[in-house]
């Protein structure tokens, strides 16, 4: 079933309902916001929106971070696990935030605190890392001699 949607940055988009994901206890900042979809960036397959269903102007940026820093490492604790009903690794999506800035070079993105979803039950919830390996502002464009930390 599809169903009419106004977008942030895409203007008015038809989405698939089948495709939701229930954030249970929205994300930190916007604790009402519970439901989200990912929208595809028209040709652009390295960024997709983050887009709430609720309120049109709401919509994050996101991004696999292992494109920009394929040594990122995180350890999902168990509680979070079960929150999330992750009990199959494959089952699991790892989105940072994108902050923009001008110029693009300049943008950076939360390694810090990841979105994670349960692809197969589609449940999300933001992570905070605990440790301080991870910056919330690493740079997109990573330079050689710095990694993703702090």
């Amino acid at each position: 079933m599809t169903m009419k949607l106004h977008t942030k940055y895409l203007g008015n988009v038809e989405i698939d309902e089948k495709k939701l994901i229930r954030f249970p206890n929205g994300l930190p900042g916007f604790p009402e916001e519970t439901e989200f979809i990912i929208l595809e960036l028209p040709n652009n397959t390295a960024f997709q929106l983050l887009q709430s269903t609720k309120t049109s102007s709401l919509a994050f940026v996101i991004t696999n971070p292992y494109l920009f820093y394929q040594a990122y490492e995180l350890k999902l604790e168990q509680d979070f696990l079960e929150v999330l009903q992750i009990t199959d690794k494959e089952d699991v999506a790892v989105y940072s935030i994108v902050t923009l800035n001008k110029p693009f070079t300049q943008s950076t993105m939360n390694l810090r605190a990841p979105v994670i979803i349960n692809t197969k039950r589609l449940i999300g919830k933001q992570y905070i890392l605990n440790e301080h390996k991870y910056t919330s502002r690493a740079p997109i464009a990573p330079d050689e001699k710095r990694d993703a930390s702090c």
